[in-house]
């Protein structure tokens, strides 16, 4: 090991290091959240309530977590929403013509990944700003999605994929279970394989990370198919709760992603980012949604609440860097 490599890993794991410490003050900001609704509302702190927040919290963390990625990268990915929407109305498709569920959701998956090396291509390859190429696959996603079904949803999933997907393993929703073992999969690969050292070498500085070796243009493109691949999960997920896919599925799910990410101590600027701290910040966002549900709170101050969150969490992640 040369000594450019040594350091490329000494900084990695410092890196590591602080994660743990900011995982702990954002699961120390979820206890507080949940004593917060537990005092106001008796029904906030019941196992089936938490297991409903913990389920309507799955989508979400599971684009967060590819998303988390991309950020950790030091770039940005727009158009998940817009891929999941793309991929729901694909996978529907087939399901409703007769293809083998297993191959719809083959199909669906694989539309998640076209949009991402789409992306990363652009990014990586063609040097072009991760936020303009994704705003534009955004668009172009949702546009085919929509030229596809000629606006109109697609009913008729099969209640064999349906009943799969919400069913219940051990009385836990099988969402959830999906969402648990696709963050350990992506904790083990950021903290025990060379790609997660890879990520957070990219984002912590390109040039360096060029200069050390790192398949910068590759681990680019990679992040993006993860992103897309996630979006796809997370639409099939949704559309077999439904019973429906719809061209404007999707919608704004970009926005919670980053939020969740942020949370849970990404920061935009790249370099740093946590999978447990994306899965805190994602359950943050359910409860607290979930929480002002229960006490009646009108949705908008709903999303004022959020909105307070994530300058919060923005304005901690400026002060730990020590800007």
């Amino acid at each position: 090991m040369n000594v450019q490599d040594s350091t490329l890993r000494s900084n990695v794991v410092a890196k590591l290091l602080k994660f743990n410490l900011r995982d702990a003050g954002t699961l120390i900001g979820l206890i507080i959240i949940g004593c917060v609704f537990s005092y106001l509302s008796p029904i906030f702190f019941t196992i089936p309530n938490l297991l409903n927040i913990l389920q309507q919290s799955s989508i979400n963390a599971a684009i967060a977590l590819g998303m988390t990625l991309v950020i950790i990268s030091g770039s940005i990915d727009l158009s998940v929403g817009s891929t999941a929407a793309f991929s729901a109305v694909v996978g529907a498709s087939m399901m409703v013509a007769g293809v083998p569920v297993p191959l719809a959701i083959l199909g669906a998956l694989g539309i998640g990944v076209v949009c991402g090396v789409f992306s990363g291509v652009l990014v990586a390859y063609a040097g072009l700003q991760p936020f303009i190429v994704t705003l534009g696959g955004l668009s172009l996603f949702r546009a085919i999605a929509l030229i596809y079904t000629g606006g109109n949803p697609i009913f008729g999933i099969p209640a064999d994929f349906r009943n799969f997907i919400n069913g219940e393993f051990f009385g836990v929703p099988c969402p959830i279970i999906i969402v648990a073992i696709i963050a350990i999969i992506l904790w083990v690969v950021m903290n025990k394989t060379p790609l997660g050292e890879y990520i957070l070498a990219v984002g912590g500085n390109e040039e360096a990370a060029r200069v050390a070796g790192v398949p910068v243009k590759k681990t680019k493109v990679i992040v993006f198919v993860i992103s897309g691949l996630m979006a796809s999960i997370s639409a099939l997920v949704l559309i077999a709760r439904l019973g429906a896919a719809e061209p404007t599925l999707g919608n704004l799910w970009e926005l919670d992603a980053i939020a969740a990410a942020a949370i849970g101590g990404a920061s935009l600027m790249g370099g740093k980012g946590s999978i447990l701290g994306t899965i805190i910040g994602a359950i943050i966002l359910g409860a607290l949604r979930n929480g002002l549900t229960l006490m009646d709170i009108q949705a908008f101050y709903q999303l004022l609440a959020t909105g307070l969150i994530i300058i919060i969490a923005m304005l901690i992640d400026r002060t730990t860097r020590g800007k």
